[in-house]
C-alpha cells in the first residue's frame, strides 16, 4: 500500500481505539485477548506507539525498550494515550523519505516498515477495543470483530506482512516434522498465499499453484483478523488437513 494510504490508516484507527475504549470503559474485559482489560489494550498501544515514535524522530539505529505507561487512570489514561498517538502520526508524516533508523523485518525502508507497523498494530488493536463493546462473550458464529470496516487492500497487506514478514523469520514457531503446505485465499480479493512450512521458518509465495495440505479461505478482512487470532478459524472456511489449521491457531501468536 501507499504510505500515504497507511498513515491515514494509522491516524483513524487510532481515534477509533481510543473512543472505544472510552464507550468500553477501562475495566471492560477484551474478548479477542482474554487476559487483558482495556486499560492493559490502551496502555500497551500507547506504550508502542512512544517507542516507535522515538526510534523515529530521533533516528535511532538500535533498538531501545518499550517504554513504561505512567502512573495514570481514567481520562488521564485515555488522554495519555490520544497524546502518543498524535505523536506518532506527526512523527512518521515529518520523517524524510531517507530515514534511517532500526527495524526487526525487511522492508523498502525503515520509514516504510515503521508506518506500516504502526498501521496494522493499531488497527488490529482498534479491533480489540470494539469487541469490548460487547457482553464479553467470545463463541464462534456469534462474536462481531468491531464496528468499523477493515478495506480489503489493507488487509491484503496485513495478511502479507503477517505471512511474509512476521513468520518469514527465525522466531517464528509455526513449524512442522515435514513439509506441509497451508494456502489463504481471500475469497473476495483472488489474492492467494501458499505457505509452505517444515521444521524451518516458513516460506510464503504469492500463489495458487500446486497442491496444499490445507485451505483456509474467506472474505481478505476475515483472514486479516482469523489469522490475527482475532475471529475463530470457524469463521472461515477450511478444507483438508484441519490440524494445520489448529497449528497455526496455537503456534502464530506474535510475541
Amino acid at each position: 500500500m501507499d504510505t500515504s494510504d497507511l498513515l491515514a490508516a494509522l491516524d483513524r484507527d487510532g481515534q477509533l481505539l481510543a473512543e472505544a475504549a472510552a464507550r468500553a470503559g477501562l475495566d471492560a474485559s477484551v474478548p479477542t485477548c482474554p487476559e487483558w482489560r482495556v486499560r492493559d489494550l490502551v496502555t500497551h498501544t500507547g506504550s508502542v506507539h512512544r517507542w516507535a515514535a522515538r526510534l523515529v524522530g530521533e533516528s535511532l539505529t538500535e533498538p531501545i525498550g518499550i517504554p513504561t505507561a505512567p502512573e495514570a487512570d481514567g481520562p488521564e489514561l485515555l488522554a495519555w494515550f490520544q497524546e502518543g498517538h498524535r505523536l506518532l502520526v506527526r512523527t512518521l508524516t515529518a520523517a524524510e523519505p531517507g530515514l534511517r533508523c532500526w527495524t526487526f523485518m525487511p522492508a523498502p525502508s525503515p520509514l516504510a516498515f515503521w508506518v506500516r507497523r504502526q498501521a496494522h498494530e493499531t488497527a488490529v488493536h482498534r479491533v480489540d477495543a470494539e469487541s469490548a463493546l460487547g457482553d464479553g462473550s467470545f463463541s464462534a458464529g456469534s462474536f462481531s470483530a468491531g464496528s468499523s470496516s477493515i478495506g480489503a487492500e489493507f488487509a491484503a497487506d496485513g495478511v502479507e506482512e503477517l505471512l511474509v514478514g512476521f513468520h518469514g523469520g527465525e522466531r517464528s514457531r509455526v513449524r512442522t516434522d515435514t513439509s506441509r503446505t497451508l494456502r489463504v485465499r481471500a475469497t473476495d480479493s483472488g489474492a492467494v498465499w501458499t505457505v509452505h512450512l517444515s521444521d524451518g521458518p516458513p516460506r510464503t509465495e504469492r500463489t495458487a499453484e500446486g497442491p496444499a495440505d490445507c485451505e483456509l479461505a474467506g472474505p481478505v478482512s476475515d483472514l486479516y483478523l482469523a489469522l490475527w487470532n482475532r475471529l475463530p478459524l470457524d469463521a472461515l472456511g477450511c478444507t483438508g488437513d484441519a490440524s494445520l489449521a489448529r497449528l497455526w491457531r496455537e503456534r502464530s501468536a506474535i510475541g
